[in-house]
């Protein structure tokens, strides 16, 4: 296993490193999807090595089960069920809830 890098920049540059990949995994989607897939799992990997979290624009484009890149309607399935949305995956059949919080109006 490879060792966290200890440079005081490393995490800013991971940051940046996974926003790229997932701009080209967006960009990628349309002609070659396996490789927006390929983009994600790195994404995935460079975030776990230097334990950083993906931000939460990027946390809901890919699927935590199968790391495929999610576009609705071409392969996920979006819903909304008792105040929650249910995000389907339709290369593993794997479901992703997520809750929907309402404003007050007043």
């Amino acid at each position: 296993m490879k060792p966290r890098s200890k440079k005081p920049g490393a995490k800013q540059i991971s940051r940046e490193r996974v926003a790229v990949l997932f701009r080209e995994a967006e960009q990628a989607f349309a002609l070659h999807p396996e490789r927006s897939n390929r983009y994600v799992e790195l994404a995935r990997k460079i975030a776990m090595r230097q334990r950083i979290r993906i931000d939460r624009e990027f946390r809901r484009r890919f699927c935590h089960h199968c790391s495929a890149y999610l576009v609705p309607g071409q392969n996920m399935r979006v819903r909304v069920h008792r105040g929650n949305v249910v995000v389907t995956c339709k290369l593993c059949n794997k479901t992703t809830r997520y809750r929907v919080v309402r404003p007050n109006h007043v």
